[in-house]
């Protein structure tokens, strides 16, 4: 059967929406900033409801890109962090002056970027995926080009990145050198002579070291906070919530291929390491952060050494619990950060934790959506980020990896502190005398509600997301 265009329809209309942009912006005098946002948002949404609506003919195309059922799901998550990453930013950009077609152009690219390393079944798409998200990420982290914070969180997002796709390049050189194979699904499935080779283990080990500066595992995490505090605020809710949606959809699948190799204990040590550090670390040193981008990156330090736990039981349960959190994740993180942009007034960013206080009382609605993204994020009842975790240690207690549970459970207590800290400061101290802060805008006000129902939503009603991951693990398990 030949391939089919249509199969690759969202790829299609964010590449094509993201030319669309930069060419209005180019010839369009006086480069109209509502219809650059007009157009990359219809773009988003018409990727995102491509990929929900249309049943792709093959499961995958040209053997290059899934577009199965795992492809299909991230492919719509991807585009809804867009969508809503679109939503916060459009108030944002407009009164600092930097919501022209780079900026919309180049989070669609980013988008795309994140759909296929979410969806790539051979390497060197993998890699020009990667490629195409860091890029865009890079100028849009120094797009305020007036700021010091952000041009320095730019160059330190740039050399890292290169760091990290030096590592990535090399492994992947070494995993054709150990397989012969460019597929991925191949190249991971190999016999277990070339699975225990020296070159396969060294290229499986700098593929884990690149994208675990991307995932900010630790040791390679000492980036985030700089970059996160840096950045402009919907970038950064773009970068701590799409990036790494995609990269760890890309590690868990890596991971779920690999695992079924008998070599696959070779890898169960290193994991649990690097989990327990990134989980400890990163709490441990939320604790101590009187700002908040800086408090809320460490936080996605940690929520990734929870991932990596569950990468341990990723044959018993662990891929269903992954996919599930990464999906409240998103929604915590994104809301949480989206929510900063729309509480930063027009100069710096709000960030220190004194600014905070007392906003509850001046702006209510957008306090509430902050406390529920946090109580989410702290993991407690009755929100999704409770739902989330009683998954994810359901799946490592029942691959037997109970101390390292019990430690990812002291851990998950340590973070309740720091996250409440935020929300102690937001009702519990008195009023601020004089606000410049912004009203909030439709766009905003639109990508704060949905935030918020689903948040909710899915810790008191997770069946029908939780319907949705059992046939895509299901699918993947034959």
């Amino acid at each position: 059967m030949q391939p089919s265009w249509v199969d690759i329809l969202p790829l299609i209309l964010l590449a094509g929406g993201g030319f669309l942009v930069f060419c209005l912006g180019g010839f369009w005098k006086g480069r109209p900033q509502g219809l650059l946002f007009g157009v990359a948002l219809a773009t988003a949404i018409a990727a995102g409801a491509a990929a929900v609506l249309l049943r792709p003919e093959q499961p995958q195309f040209l053997r290059m890109v899934e577009t199965g059922g795992y492809g299909r799901f991230f492919t719509s998550l991807l585009t809804l962090i867009t969508t809503l990453s679109l939503l916060f930013s459009y108030q944002y950009v407009r009164l600092r002056g930097i919501g022209g077609d780079e900026f919309y152009g180049l989070l669609l690219l980013s988008g795309l970027g994140m759909v296929l390393v979410a969806s790539a079944l051979h390497w060197l798409v993998f890699f020009l995926g990667l490629e195409t998200l860091s890029l865009s990420l890079y100028v849009l982290i120094a797009i305020r080009k007036p700021q010091s914070t952000s041009n320095e969180a730019g160059l330190k997002y740039f050399m890292m990145g290169a760091v990290a796709s030096a590592f990535l390049t090399f492994g992947i050189a070494m995993v054709y050198a150990a397989t012969g194979k460019m597929d991925i699904l191949q190249s991971l499935s190999a016999n277990v002579q070339a699975a225990s080779s020296p070159a396969m283990l060294l290229g499986l080990s700098l593929i884990l070291i690149g994208i675990g500066f991307k995932v900010s595992m630790v040791p390679f995490h000492l980036w985030t906070p700089d970059v996160y505090q840096g950045a402009p605020a919907p970038v950064t809710a773009f970068l701590a919530t799409g990036s790494k949606v995609a990269l760890f959809s890309a590690l868990l699948r890596f991971t779920f291929y690999y695992a079924r190799n008998s070599v696959w204990s070779d890898y169960v040590f290193v994991f649990w390491i690097l989990a327990f550090l990134t989980m400890a670390v990163g709490n441990i040193t939320a604790v101590a952060q009187v700002r908040v981008k800086r408090l809320l990156a460490y936080s996605s330090v940690a929520q990734m050494g929870y991932l990596l736990m569950t990468l341990l039981a990723v044959r018993e349960g662990g891929l269903f619990a992954i996919i599930f959190y990464l999906s409240v994740y998103a929604l915590m993180d994104l809301g949480a950060f989206g929510t900063l942009a729309t509480l930063s007034e027009e100069g710096e960013d709000i960030d220190a934790l004194e600014d905070f206080k007392g906003l509850a009382y001046v702006h209510p609605w957008r306090s509430a959506l902050l406390t529920v993204c946090l109580v989410s994020l702290a993991g407690l009842p009755p929100t999704a980020g409770f739902m989330g975790k009683f998954i994810l240690f359901r799946a490592v207690l029942q691959a037997h990896y109970i101390v390292l549970a019990v430690l990812g459970i002291i851990t998950v207590i340590v973070s309740i502190y720091f996250y409440f800290k935020i929300i102690v400061t937001l009702f519990m101290h008195p009023t601020r005398k004089k606000s410049l802060i912004p009203d909030l805008d439709l766009f905003a006000r639109i990508a704060s509600i949905a935030v918020f129902i689903a948040i909710l939503w899915l810790g008191l009603l997770p069946a029908s997301l939780l319907s949705i991951i059992t046939r895509i693990v299901s699918s993947l398990s034959l």
